[in-house]
């Protein structure tokens, strides 16, 4: 049986066109003469930073600044002295020709961020390097890129991987939809594709081997379906399918500024998940009632140094500010052993999920916490921001960290710095041992948010990574629902609220017996928003 992963969600009809990126040309691995070299590559750069803020400016006109920012973190690289030194280092040293040194230097950072097959981000990293030095090499060698843009109407790219630039390319007026060998959830073409508004499915190994170029494709991302060269009475019941899903569509739409309150008056809101400022007007563009939670630790990634106090500062001020009164709830830096920062020199540990991580981590490094606490607490002046402690497993940890928070505070009063005195404080019950003591840590916080995924795993000792324990990994489990109705009863025991911010918190199945345990807000990708707001409106209407 296929399996695959439904990216963005819709049903497509039309001709497979079979993208396969050309193969590089060979080109010589040395040099006699350094200098020119330099030059070129220098002038390389330049014309690739050029061509990468065209396909940005396009992609920001047509699509949105969020998917612009894929194509401008290229640029960043392009920009980053250690990466572009490291290249002119290999053709200074070993006299190498300006291919063979990038060459050289992608394989190299390929090799090392492969050693993190688990971490999505990682991965995505990996994939704008080798985007990057294609790029740099094509030009390079005066190479051109295969053609995207001048596509038949109708036609559904298979291909083993696309690029962001090359998606990029794609003309979304033409392309319907897309199949790839490679990818996950989390991955640029899922991104892009949901943006573009293409049905995608990725992760489809060896679909290559089984169409051809013209051949006719159903693509079923709702249930999860690929059907090649169906006959016409399948065309037919699909097409009636496409239009009734774009009509549900658009329908959603009108529950945008909708409010949710149950038979009983208990309001229930449905917020988003988010990883970057600019997430915050898709959030909004989707009816988000909050942001549930703001992942900082992307602020740490895909740089050489610490971010400072005054870069933090500025990044949660704007969120607060774009999301106005509504409540943005942002969970500190939650990075360990399975998600490292090559500034930070953490030691290698044999079991990462289980070692220095999330407030582990910032507890023995108490600098580099009170630097984003100090950002957070000034920021708390420009909106409603709430902070919440990830991986809390102890009251001493949870103790520990309010302790380090009132030290921020009072170095702010000794500065005469503004901040909100009575800004809320929460903690995520992720670890067992929090959801068990649930109504003691209920008494030293202001809030609770569940989060699932890591929740799941520890309850089960399953690894959530292990496509071979993917049956194990049941969110239904008895167990995990008897722990997340203890979270959720303890909270409200003790007068505070109780939010979810795992995946389980946009499971249908899931939902109305979250609905049913008093669940106060579902936090969700901004995609999933008003499909989650429609079915818990549905539920409660039944």
């Amino acid at each position: 049986m296929d399996s695959y992963i439904c990216a963005s969600k819709g049903y497509a009809i039309g001709e497979v066109y079979i993208y396969e990126d050309i193969k590089l040309q060979s080109f010589p691995d040395k040099t006699d003469n350094v200098e020119t070299e330099i030059t070129r590559l220098k002038d390389t750069v330049k014309i690739c930073k050029k061509q990468i803020e065209e396909i940005a400016r396009k992609i920001r006109n047509s699509v949105g600044n969020k998917e612009a920012e894929i194509l401008e973190s290229h640029i960043s690289l392009l920009n980053d002295p250690e990466f572009i030194g490291e290249i002119f280092q290999e053709i200074k040293d070993s006299k190498k020709t300006s291919e063979k040194a990038v060459s050289d230097v992608v394989s190299k950072l390929e090799e090392i961020f492969s050693q993190f097959d688990d971490d999505e981000y990682l991965k995505e990293r990996a994939a704008d390097i080798k985007d990057v030095g294609t790029r740099l090499i094509r030009i390079l060698s005066d190479e051109e890129q295969k053609d995207l843009e001048n596509l038949p109407e109708n036609s559904i790219i298979v291909a083993h991987d696309l690029k962001p630039s090359e998606t990029a390319r794609i003309d979304k007026d033409k392309v319907v939809g897309i199949i790839t060998e490679t990818g996950s959830q989390t991955s640029h073409t899922a991104i892009m594709a949901r943006a573009m508004n293409i049905t995608a499915i990725v992760g489809f190994r060896d679909i290559l081997a089984k169409v051809e170029t013209g051949d006719m494709v159903i693509i079923d991302s709702i249930s999860g379906k690929v059907i090649i060269n169906p006959d016409k009475d399948i065309i037919k019941h699909y097409k009636e399918l496409k239009h009734k899903f774009e009509k549900q569509k658009e329908g959603l739409k009108k529950i945008l500024d909708k409010k949710i309150i149950t038979k009983d008056g208990r309001k229930i809101m449905v917020a988003a998940n988010i990883g970057s400022l600019a997430e915050v007007n898709v959030a909004l563009s989707n009816g988000a009632e909050g942001i549930g939670l703001f992942r900082t630790e992307f602020l740490y990634m895909d740089r050489n140094s610490m971010p400072s106090e005054e870069e933090q500062f500025e990044v949660y001020k704007q969120v607060a500010q774009k999301m106005g009164n509504k409540p943005v709830i942002i969970r500190t830096l939650d990075i360990g052993g399975d998600k490292t920062l090559p500034y930070l020199n953490l030691t290698k540990e044999d079991n990462p999920f289980l070692g220095v991580r999330a407030i582990r981590l910032c507890l023995q490094n108490r600098n580099i916490f009170k630097i984003q606490l100090r950002a957070l607490l000034r920021a708390s002046i420009y909106g409603h921001i709430k902070i919440m402690f990830p991986m809390i497993g102890s009251l001493k940890e949870l103790t520990s960290a309010k302790t380090i928070l009132k030290e921020c505070m009072k170095e702010l009063q000794e500065k005469s710095i503004d901040f909100k005195n009575n800004m809320e404080m929460g903690m995520m019950v992720e670890i067992p041992a929090a959801a068990v003591m649930a109504d003691e840590f209920a008494k030293h916080v202001d809030f609770f948010s569940i989060g699932t995924n890591d929740l799941i795993q520890y309850t089960l000792a399953v690894d959530r990574m292990n496509e071979g324990l993917s049956d194990l990994y049941n969110p239904m489990n008895p167990a995990v629902l008897h722990l997340i109705k203890t979270s959720i009863h303890a909270a409200h025991a003790n007068g505070i609220p109780c939010y979810m911010c795992g995946e389980m918190a946009a499971d249908f199945s899931a939902i109305p017996i979250l609905l049913g345990y008093g669940l106060d807000e579902f936090s969700v990708s901004s995609a999933s928003i008003l499909e989650v707001k429609n079915f818990i409106l549905e539920t409660i209407n039944q």
